[in-house]
């Protein structure tokens, strides 16, 4: 399973006209997740950040992701508010069990940005996979994430968070993949 995603992760992007857009690393006590984000253009007028990331936890689990947020401002002048819609497909592999579990969820963004000399934002953020798109033994998949930003320089943000993802079992059973406060920072190119 983990090649046909190894394959997955290499084709994906090739399959969007992409550009390098940045990079997105977060660590916490117990885990670390880095994230390859580009920006497509062959969705709508705004494009769609597209992002593939691996996270590694401090019990030797893995999770590949690939996911897509499609955000802009809504109707209006208003530009401290942002909304996105999205996607995300995960295979976690749990060391433990020896196991693969998967899903693909459908998520959505918010981001309000506080008006300050120093630009700084917060933002909401889920997923969501029912047992129809869930597969591998998972029967359901909910990630929740919160986050303070700051603009350091005009292409890096330095953030705290938390976030909470874990998938639910056929069998009744849960895991929980991320339960932590994390630092982050995200570089743009």
């Amino acid at each position: 399973m983990l090649k046909k995603l190894a394959l997955i992760f290499t084709v994906l992007p090739l399959s969007f006209q992409a550009e390098a857009r940045g990079i997105d690393l977060k660590l916490a006590d117990e885990m670390a997740e880095f994230t390859y984000l580009t920006e497509s253009s062959t969705f709508g007028y705004g494009g769609a950040d597209v992002g593939l990331g691996v996270m590694f936890t401090e019990d030797d689990d893995v999770q590949f992701s690939g996911q897509i947020m499609i955000s802009g401002n809504p109707a209006g002048n208003n530009k401290a508010y942002q909304y996105g819609v999205g996607g995300k497909i995960m295979l976690t592999t749990i060391d433990a069990a020896d196991d693969e579990i998967g899903a693909l969820a459908i998520g959505g963004q918010f981001r309000y940005v506080v008006p300050s000399a120093t630009p700084i934002a917060i933002v909401a953020a889920g997923y969501f996979a029912p047992g129809i798109t869930s597969f591998s033994g998972a029967d359901q998949y909910l990630e929740f994430r919160v986050a303070f930003e700051m603009e350091v320089t005009p292409s890096a943000r330095a953030y705290v968070g938390y976030r909470n993802a874990e998938y639910e079992f056929e069998n009744g059973g849960e895991f929980e993949i991320d339960d932590n406060l994390h630092l982050g920072i995200k570089f743009d190119f």
